[in-house]
Order: structure tokens, then sequence, then C-alpha cells
């Protein structure tokens, strides 16, 4: 009869957080700092991981969520000297990048889309519809830049003027954080902050990821077979599990697959 002996080595365990889909505040089945919170706290916390692995499939969202995310992450890791691995799936462009860019090591498999480090802000105009349906648009402010890109009303240079200043304000933003955690590993490629992407070994040459990889054979290389794998992510509410989804819950999966479709996935 075998006996335990509670001095012998435990295989090492790596935490594995799954952050898949698009990043958005408070939707549904979307990426956000308040819904990972927990998954990310426990993830760092639980059985003193020997590292935190994360699994990315996004396009991208909000810049402020990312930020949120992101900063977590480093915040966690730098607080308990743990070392942090991205591995991106099929895509991890813009925002989704920059959660990947919070890692210490990226892998990526060779047909994954990495990048489209840029900023992006889309909509549609309806004033000229309005107008033919007879429609008149009445609006009142105090402030004269408060009705700013209003869709039923006529664009004006100066709104789109003011609208591009606040993006270049936070394309600098997302600049700063891939140069400081990437540093020396970027190329001087002139289209790395263009918002243009990357595929796989591509992805490597211009310093976007370390290696090409997948998350298993990689971490049992780093930390032997015998390695333990811990997954944490988003739990899915009863409702979703068995198809019930609301109506939010619909348009918010219509949206996300409209950012998959920019990426051809």
């Amino acid at each position: 009869m075998k006996r335990l002996n509670p001095f012998a080595k435990k295989p090492p365990t790596v935490a594995i957080v799954r952050l898949q889909g698009a990043i958005a505040a408070g939707s549904r089945g979307q990426l956000n700092d308040a819904t990972l919170a927990p998954v990310i706290e426990k993830a760092f916390s639980k059985g003193k991981p020997a590292a935190v692995a994360l699994e990315i499939n996004s396009p991208g969202g909000s810049p402020v969520q990312s930020a949120l995310i992101g900063s977590r992450i480093r915040r966690l890791a730098d607080e308990k000297s743990i070392p942090v691995i991205a591995f991106v799936e099929d895509v991890a462009a813009s925002g989704g990048y920059w959660l990947a860019a919070a890692a210490d090591e990226i892998y990526a498999d060779d047909s994954s889309v990495v990048g489209s480090i840029g900023v992006i802000s889309a909509g549609f105009g309806a004033n000229v519809f309005l107008s033919r349906q007879g429609f008149e648009r009445r609006v009142h402010t105090a402030g004269k830049s408060k009705s700013m890109m209003d869709p039923f009303r006529p664009e004006k240079p100066e709104d789109v003027a003011r609208l591009k200043q606040m993006l270049e304000q936070i394309h600098d933003n997302f600049i700063d954080h891939v140069k400081a955690r990437r540093g020396s590993k970027l190329a001087e490629d002139p289209a790395l902050f263009t918002g243009e992407i990357w595929i796989g070994r591509k992805a490597k040459e211009v310093g976007l990821i370390d290696e090409i990889g997948h998350l298993a054979p990689v971490l049992k290389a780093r930390f032997g077979e015998k390695v333990r794998f811990r997954r944490y992510g988003v739990k899915r509410s009863v409702l979703q599990r068995f198809g019930a989804t609301l109506a939010q819950d619909a348009l918010a999966g219509i949206e996300e697959r409209a950012e998959f479709a920019r990426f051809g996935l």
C-alpha cells in the first residue's frame, strides 16, 4: 500500500486565464475589468502558481477596459513576482493585443492575426434620411461642444477635427504601452503603429510576439511534463448555459461577430 509523502515535491501549477471575445464595459459575455477582476485575482492568488498563462482570442474593443485589465495583470504579476505568458489563438488585435502586451512573453500560432495598433471610431449619419422623410431635428445645448458628432445632424469639420485629436491621444497611449512592454524587441518598421496587422511569423519578425508555439507544449517544455493546469474564466449564467439569452445578449453577440469579421474570422 502506497503512502502519501507530505515532503514530496509537488509538480508546478500554471494558472490559465481565458480572455475570449470583444472588450467592452458592462456587456454580457464580453471582456471588461469588472467581470474579469475576480477571475484574474484568483488566478494569481490560488495555490502559488509558477506562472499565469493568458489564452487570448480577442479582436479588441474599449481602450479603457483594455488598459484596466492589462494594468491589473501587471500589478498582480509584479506584486507576486509571477511571470505572465500570453498565447494568441485566432486573433489578438487592437485591444486584444493590448492585453497580450501585458504579458512578459507572447506566443502565437503560425496563422494568428496580431497587431492593429490603432484606434477607430465608426458610426452612421442619418440627417439626409430624416430630412427626406420630413423630420426636423431640434437640439438645444448649453455649451457649444455638447452635441458633437450628433448622427442626426450634418457633420461639422470642427467636430471631426476634435474627434481626430481625441483618437490620436488614445493612439499615443496605446503606442506608449506597447513600447514600454516590448521595448527593444520591436523592429524599426514604419507600419508598426499604423493599425496594420501581421500573421504568425511576420508578427515575430516585427517583434510583436516572441515565438511561434502553443500553450500545452510550451508550458510542459518549461515546467516539466507533470505541470498541472488550473483554468479560470468568466462563468456563464444559467440562462446562457441553456441557450436562453436575452435580446441584449444576442445584440452583443452580433457586435462581437462583426469585430471578428474585420479580420476575416
